[in-house]
């Protein structure tokens, strides 16, 4: 029926969004979800020039960068993304994920993601540890490193600014710049209290 998997999937994806009744968040992850994957690059893919023709604007697309696993997003790559999908990305951050190796658990800060990246996507997803209280620090230094990207945006609306407050002053700085090694000290800081706390619970 279809002439490539492209056409297929996008046919698919479209019918049921609008059979969702167009819900406002509505995810595809494309078979080329990494550059890696691409062939011969994200640019030059049929496969993505499909998918970005093809699929409703509305629906977001998920990548996850370089790699399955990357460890540094840069907004070079990303603009190469964005143009052959015709929108923003939503990256799939499988930074922490260690479902393919359960042997891996990675207790660092949230890094190797370059400044001003917010603006260049639609979202992101973080992929954690599989070990519930293991994403502790994942979870808490996402927060800083977002907190500081709503901080560094040069018109931010209103919304955001909003965010930023509520996030208080115990997360750092406001002045937009974002350092790992604060940000996990801030994480263990607070993982530590959080610790006493639950030691002083009953029964615990």
């Amino acid at each position: 029926v279809f002439p490539s998997l492209a056409q297929a999937q996008a046919s698919v994806a479209n019918e049921v969004y609008q059979e969702l009744g167009q819900p406002s968040v509505f995810l595809f992850c494309p078979t080329e979800y990494c550059s890696s994957l691409c062939s011969p690059s994200p640019s030059q893919s049929c496969y993505l020039q499909t998918i970005g023709q093809e699929l409703l604007p509305e629906i977001g697309v998920i990548w996850t960068g370089p790699k399955v696993v990357s460890q540094e997003l840069s907004a070079v790559l990303l603009e190469e993304v964005e143009a052959v999908l015709r929108r923003h990305p939503v990256i799939w951050d499988n930074l922490y994920a260690n479902d393919y190796d359960c042997r891996r658990v990675f207790l660092g800060p949230y890094m190797g993601r370059a400044p001003g990246l917010m603006s260049r996507l639609h979202g992101l997803l973080l992929n954690p540890n599989c070990e519930l209280q293991a994403n502790f620090i994942p979870i808490h230094t996402l927060g800083t490193w977002f907190r500081s990207e709503l901080g560094s945006c040069a018109h931010p609306d209103h919304e955001g600014m909003e965010a930023v407050a509520a996030l208080g002053d115990s997360q750092g700085d406001q002045d937009g710049s974002y350092s790992p090694q604060e940000a996990l000290e801030l994480a263990l800081r607070d993982w530590v209290a959080e610790i006493n706390q639950q030691a002083l619970e009953p029964g615990r």
